[in-house]
């Protein structure tokens, strides 16, 4: 007998309603499968289905994904509440580093707490265990590289985290009753090109796909990003579990027909594979719910007819120093003006890279290679045309991540590291409020004294803005976007 919220749920199912893509999966008895509820296979009856917050769940329950609608391109929870869970923390750190190898210890130490502790935090939340969890974001991960790509299986199951091709099989078989080497004959992998891998993400429509790659594209750094012919492409530079440092490229592409991002990444940065996709989700916004966003901004149509417009998608970032310095950089001047700084500290101190595309030429500097500078840093930055004051700030806030002092990842606290931010000399409220909205993607970050922000809501001031914003939170991240698309209309 279904609950009165189980038969919502199959409404749901029933409607194939893209909303709740993600929000659950469906165990069907009758085949051993499950399946995201927008999944087109044959309805199965009510009585035939058992509902799951998780994919982890679904899976501890002895079912296996559908192979028709593939849970594991179903889009995450988006972040609503800035105070999240410690159990939603850990669950997002798990996703992301999947392929690193980590134990529950190191994750319960990343997020402050025992291991036991963490464990029955987790347990309450997702009615699994965090290993039972990280297991299946790895093998729904290999499952995307098997159905994907022409990946041998062997370095399916390196990339995916598993310490031994034994250990990656017997597992895929023990989970989904299937050889690894079974279902790629099935699917039929996509061939790469030269070794490079193409993955696809999944998100809820609509997405205002040409207005994310405007946004980018406007402040795009030289040589480490561009947007061209409907794509982004950008350089990569990212450290492995063992500390290795790896470079390479992704290029990301826009289905629409299938509601998803398609995401080329170069073969060299297969050891970061993981951390790669996540940090696409997050630049992309693919944990966004855009009905729950227009539901309360539609509000903002009672100031200007079509101020807001659905699908509009808050803009994160891929490295948090990167964006930030640009931030820094963009502080009183034009967004032009800070581009071209910032594409002057690439060169001088970004590293080469042989990308073979073009506009690819180097990744942007780490925090380690700002701290390293010899002398005062007005030296090595002031021939660059940044100022001293914004120099030192730089200093500052690549030391501060450098240290682990700063957390700017998505899965940060943004109260607290926006209290940190503006403990730096010559970070204030906008550059703070800027910086969680993209970095942490808070969604109800508001830099309610930004130029555009004031331009659009005009002739009201600060104060008036401010309490007028009272009525779009959570969602005032969402809102500034909508405001600034507005300027650009």
């Amino acid at each position: 007998m279904l609950t009165s919220e189980d038969k919502a749920r199959y409404a749901a199912f029933k409607a194939k309603d893209t909303r709740f893509d993600g929000r659950f999966f469906v165990g069907v008895s009758s085949t051993g499968i499950y399946c995201r509820p927008v999944c087109r296979a044959k309805l199965p009856k009510p009585e035939n289905c058992t509902f799951y917050a998780t994919a982890a769940a679904a899976e501890q329950a002895g079912y296996r994904p559908c192979l028709l609608c593939r849970p594991e391109l179903a889009p995450g929870a988006a972040p609503v509440d800035a105070s999240a869970t410690l159990a939603r923390r850990a669950a997002a750190l798990l996703e992301d580093d999947c392929g690193s190898g980590q134990s529950l210890e190191e994750v319960a130490s990343r997020l402050g707490c025992s291991a036991r502790h963490l464990r029955r935090s987790f347990v309450a939340e997702f009615s699994v265990s965090p290993v039972q969890y990280l297991q299946t974001c790895r093998l729904l991960l290999a499952k995307n590289l098997l159905t994907d790509t022409d990946l041998s299986v062997i370095d399916v199951a390196m990339a995916a985290g598993f310490g031994s091709l034994r250990r990656f099989n017997d597992l895929f078989k023990k989970q989904y009753r299937l050889a690894p080497t079974a279902l790629r004959r099935q699917t039929a992998g996509v061939p790469g090109r030269g070794g490079d891998v193409t993955v696809t993400l999944g998100y809820r429509p609509p997405y205002q796909w040409q207005r994310m790659l405007d946004f980018l594209a406007q402040r795009a750094i030289s040589g480490v990003e561009v947007s061209r012919d409907g794509e982004y492409l950008r350089t990569v530079r990212l450290v492995t579990a063992e500390g290795q440092i790896v470079r390479g490229w992704v290029r990301v592409g826009h289905q629409p027909e299938s509601n998803a991002l398609t995401v080329t990444v170069a073969s060299a940065l297969l050891p970061v594979l993981p951390q790669v996709l996540a940090r696409i989700r997050h630049l992309f916004d693919l944990h966004c719910d855009p009905q729950a966003v227009e539901e309360v901004l539609a509000s903002m149509n009672n100031i200007r007819p079509g101020l807001c417009q659905p699908g509009a998608r808050l803009p994160g970032c891929f490295d948090a120093f990167e964006m930030s310095v640009r931030a820094v950089l963009g502080q009183q001047i034009t967004v032009k003006a800070a581009g071209t700084l910032a594409c002057r500290l690439a060169e001088v101190y970004g590293q080469p890279i042989e990308s073979g595309i073009e506009g690819l030429t180097r990744t942007f500097p780490a925090p380690e290679d700002i701290i390293a500078l010899n002398g005062p840093i007005e030296e090595h930055l002031g021939p660059l045309g940044i100022i001293g004051t914004r120099a030192n700030t730089i200093l500052t806030l690549a030391g501060a991540l450098s240290r682990g002092e700063l957390d700017l990842s998505f899965r940060a606290h943004p109260e607290a590291e926006m209290k940190k931010l503006m403990t730096i000399n010559g970070i204030g409220a906008w550059t703070a409020q800027y910086i969680a909205m993209r970095a942490i993607g808070w969604p109800d970050a508001f830099p309610h004294t930004d130029y555009g922000v004031k331009k659009a809501l005009s002739p009201r001031g600060p104060g008036e803005i401010l309490a007028l914003a009272e009525s779009w939170r959570p969602w005032r991240g969402y809102a500034t976007i909508n405001l600034w698309n507005s300027l650009a209309s």
